[in-house]
């Protein structure tokens, strides 16, 4: 197809949408719908060739491998839940801490064990603090603060055993088809990572107002929280409205936990009625996994490489992640078939876990589909000839970080934005002859820009249903040193595509 102005419109379409509907999955059919009766004008010929590109490109070997991934660790996660892996680390820890500092480095130092994802990280600490605070004389606000700080953010930068890395890579693996480069997507991903300008900033700033602003604060939120009751449950609402898994409404509190218990019950998508206390049905297979994912990664690349390291970019990352993880769960099964678990509770709770995510699984399908049909309309083609003139090669990253950070923070979804903006980012910076990188970096900062400061985030959403914080009051305060990270990356990335030209 010649290459015109319409090669824009299904990109065009998903953003507004996007942004009207709160939600991206719609804005990604409407772009793609659009999209496919560009290719075919006829009254059924739009809708076969969207089914088309949907099932074609759900076929391809490497996003099978990803959809698996997904499903499969989320299922992993959902049998570390039931089995009593996430509370038993609650308890665990919970007795360990003397002190509001001790909490607070608590927090911080949790992430390198609880890194594998935002939300698994939110219920595992949450609950944990919540049930601390009072003793320690801790701010919800000060929790909270420090919790979404080292969770998205953080999860962001690392790349392997994460739930993001397997969609992160995908989304540069159809930027890089779209824009016709030839690299590997996994080592461009790894090499994207320090120009991530917003998550460095943001864990920068969080140090400070975590050690230093909340510390100088009075801790008068006790007596604010007794009124919070319409407020806690209309966050409960909007937390179980997202959540796949529900808290049944007859679970009392076990009166033998105290405080800590009532915070174990606030938080609907990590414990369950009569859940074990097991913490080793978490440390296990989350050591299992991160071993055998470094193991596989550089056994695989070792044969034709000359250092460590070259071992590991050498290597088929995702297809290392995706064995790890099955080495993992089959491992698993049997550690929990030993502890006298049943093998069909645990195979239904493995389904009822990656079935939660079958909304991230129908997104990425439409992402993958809607990057072939602009392309197909002659995307590339039309941005060489003409956009990439409206944009100067200086600005592509900052204004893509600018222009997705506001999107990100309506929609509330990284995912989204990054899919939506990747290909677009990727295609710009190849044709106008800057370097794909800080774009890269760009894209993904924006995005996590928005995951952790939009009151429509899911993590934030969960976070504040456990902590009984009103959401758009927490929101609120977090917009400040959003803003203020947002402004050092903008700044970062408008002096790195100038330096890196």
């Amino acid at each position: 197809m010649e290459p015109s102005w319409k090669a824009l419109l299904p990109f065009l379409v998903v953003i507004p949408i996007s942004i009207w509907t709160k939600q991206v999955i719609p804005g990604l059919f409407v772009g793609l719908l659009v999209g496919s009766y560009l290719l075919t004008p006829s009254l059924l010929g739009g809708l076969r060739t969207m089914l088309h590109y949907v099932v074609d490109n759900l076929m391809q070997t490497n996003n099978i491998r990803i959809i698996m991934f997904l499903y499969v660790f989320a299922g992993l996660v959902s049998m570390i839940k039931y089995t009593g892996g996430i509370k038993g680390f609650v308890h665990l820890v919970s007795k360990k801490v003397k002190s509001a500092k001790a909490a607070m480095l608590l927090t911080w130092i949790s992430t390198m064990v609880t890194f594998s994802d935002p939300d698994f990280r939110i219920v595992t600490v949450a609950p944990i603090m919540k049930a601390l605070r009072k003793r320690l004389g801790l701010s919800s606000q000060q929790i909270g603060f420090a919790i979404e700080v080292t969770s998205n953010p953080v999860v962001a930068l690392i790349p392997i055993a994460t739930a993001f890395v397997g969609y992160m890579v995908s989304v540069i693996d159809k930027a890089l088809d779209t824009a016709g480069i030839g690299a590997e997507p996994y080592i461009v991903y790894v090499r994207s990572i320090p120009f991530n300008f917003f998550s460095y900033a943001i864990i920068a700033v969080g140090l400070y107002y975590s050690f230093f602003v909340y510390s100088r604060k009075k801790q008068a939120e006790v007596s604010k929280e007794r009124g919070m009751k319409p407020i806690q449950r209309w966050n409960e609402r909007l937390a179980l409205e997202m959540a796949e898994e529900q808290r049944p409404a007859d679970h009392p509190p076990n009166e033998a936990q105290g405080e800590e218990g009532d915070a174990m019950q606030t938080c609907p998508r990590a414990y369950q009625k009569e859940t074990p206390v097991r913490p080793w049905n978490l440390i296990v297979p989350l050591s299992i996994v991160l071993v055998l994912t470094l193991f596989l990664s550089w056994w695989d690349g070792h044969r034709g490489a000359r250092t460590f390291w070259e071992a590991f970019l050498q290597s088929d990352a995702l297809g290392a992640m995706l064995e790890a993880l099955l080495f993992t769960v089959m491992i698993t099964v049997a550690f929990f078939l030993w502890q006298r678990f049943r093998l069909t509770d645990l195979l239904t709770h493995f389904v009822k876990g990656g079935n939660e995510l079958m909304s991230v699984i129908l997104m990425l399908a439409l992402i993958w589909a809607l990057s072939a049909v602009a392309e197909d309309l002659g995307f590339s083609q039309y941005i060489t000839g003409h956009v990439k003139e409206w944009i100067p090669p200086f600005f592509v990253a900052p204004i893509l970080f600018l222009l997705g950070a506001v999107i990100s923070y309506f929609i509330g979804s990284s995912w989204g934005t990054w899919g939506m903006l990747m290909p677009l980012g990727v295609t710009l910076a190849s044709q106008a002859g800057t370097n794909i990188l800080p774009v890269i970096g760009a894209v993904f900062a924006s995005g996590t820009f928005g995951a952790f400061a939009s009151p429509l985030s899911d993590n934030t959403v969960t976070l504040c249903t456990i902590l009984d914080l009103p959401v758009m009051e927490y929101a609120r305060t977090k917009l400040i040193p959003s803003l203020i990270a947002a402004g050092i990356a903008a700044v970062l990335f408008g002096a790195t595509s100038f330096l890196l030209h």
